[in-house]
């Protein structure tokens, strides 16, 4: 696989979908030192045409596999040396979750001990005994401010905030977030967690909300909002969710969690809406306007009402800033998308 050993190696796992792709670029350009294989089984959220970028980048290295495979994974922790783990694989469509929850048990759950264990015993000899060479090793879990549940009008999630999941998506990933937390207090593994506000961005799935207003506004379609649109989400631009998960990987205190929050909080009506007035000026149809195809279909079950985040901790420890703001963020998101669109 040429694998280098005098670099730091880690393992990406889900490193095609929306996150981690955007992740690995980022990464392996601030870091010249460090080299990253991305294991990802290539679902539906898989792409590996987003990591063009790097497939001809030496210190990158793809490998096709299921977190669940403990085989493969004990193999590539052995053979690869690896010495720290970035852990984006999940399935995380929601409306998924409700149809077929089981996927969500195994991948989220299951995947996530079966690396929890490769790493333990692959970097320590009894808890609390670090190996030689595995000082710096981490294991950095990605989560999400679902598990948190829901917010009324006002109030933030931050990291002291209790667990309360209401969608099989969000149970399975806080069932993973305790146990990245029981391997830290049982056994000293050196863990992060950061819990992340909606992410949008190039790359994202076409299923997921902004991609879809997009398309459907491009393609003379009804563009579906749920219920009456107004459930509220905190939405953090991708890359600045890239420098986050950087900063606590490299720099968070081990045992800890970040939430990561864009500061952005707005409706689902507001965003078609913003998007479609976007749309009006850098696309303009030959008559009226993109607002006219918004629609509202029948909201789904357990459809929490509103999240948003507190980013402080991560932001006074850690220095952590976003640099853009919602509407810079989804003008290049726009681009990003429009020109995919268009190419179909």
């Amino acid at each position: 696989m040429g694998i280098e050993s005098n670099k730091r190696t880690l393992l990406v796992t889900g490193g095609a979908g929306f996150i981690g792709s955007n992740f690995i670029p980022f990464y392996l350009n601030k870091n010249p030192f460090h080299q990253i294989v991305n294991l990802d089984k290539l679902t539906y959220a898989g792409n590996l045409a987003n990591l063009i970028d790097v497939v001809e980048n030496e210190r990158y290295h793809f490998v096709e596999g299921d977190i669940c495979d403990k085989k493969l994974v004990d193999k590539l922790f052995k053979e690869l040396k690896i010495d720290g783990v970035i852990h984006f694989a999940a399935e995380s469509h929601v409306d998924n979750s409700i149809e077929s929850p089981d996927s969500f048990i195994k991948t989220n759950i299951e995947g996530t001990f079966i690396l929890l264990e490769a790493s333990r015993k692959y970097w320590m000899d009894g808890p609390n005994i670090v190996k030689t060479g595995f000082e710096h090793a981490r294991f950095h879990h990605i989560s999400t401010d679902e598990v948190y549940g829901s917010l009324g009008t006002e109030g933030f999630f931050t990291e002291d905030t209790a667990y309360a999941p209401n969608s099989p998506y969000s149970a399975s990933k806080a069932s993973s977030d305790f146990l990245v937390r029981s391997y830290f207090h049982t056994y000293g593994l050196n863990v992060v967690t950061s819990n992340c506000s909606n992410n949008y961005g190039p790359k994202q799935h076409d299923e997921k909300l902004i991609p879809t207003i997009i398309r459907k506004a491009l393609n003379g379609e009804n563009i579906p909002i749920y219920g009456d649109g107004t459930n509220v989400r905190d939405w953090l631009f991708v890359v600045d969710h890239c420098k986050g998960i950087e900063l606590v990987f490299k720099e968070g205190k081990s045992g800890e969690t970040y939430v990561i929050g864009g500061n952005n909080e707005h409706n689902n009506l507001y965003i078609a809406e913003r998007i479609c007035s976007l749309l009006d000026k850098k696309l303009p149809k030959t008559a009226g306007s993109y607002h006219e195809q918004i629609s509202f279909v029948k909201d789904r079950p357990g459809h929490d009402q509103r999240y948003a985040i507190d980013a402080t901790k991560i932001k006074t420890e850690l220095g952590w800033s976003p640099d853009e703001d919602f509407d810079s963020g989804l003008e290049k998101t726009i681009a990003w998308y429009t020109t995919k669109y268009q190419k179909v």
